[in-house]
C-alpha cells in the first residue's frame, strides 16, 4: 500500500488517491450492509415460515363461534 501511496504522492495526484480510498470505503461499507440485509431478510422469512406453520398446526382453535 505504500508504493501505491509514493507513486501518487510523486506524481502530486493526491486528490485522486482520496477519491480511490473514499470509493473503496463505501464500496466495503455497501456490501457489507448487502450482506446483513440478505440475512435480515432470511431471518424474517425463517420467521414467517414459523408462524404459517404454527398457523397450519393451532389455527382452528380460534374459529369457534
Amino acid at each position: 500500500m505504500n508504493t501505491l501511496i509514493e507513486a501518487f504522492a510523486a506524481k502530486a495526484d493526491l486528490a485522486h488517491l482520496a477519491l480511490l480510498m473514499w470509493a473503496l470505503g463505501a464500496s466495503a461499507l455497501a456490501a457489507l450492509a448487502l450482506r446483513e440485509l440478505g440475512r435480515a431478510v432470511r431471518r424474517f422469512d425463517d420467521f414467517v415460515r414459523e408462524i404459517a406453520r404454527f398457523n397450519a398446526l393451532f389455527g382452528d382453535f380460534g374459529d369457534e363461534e
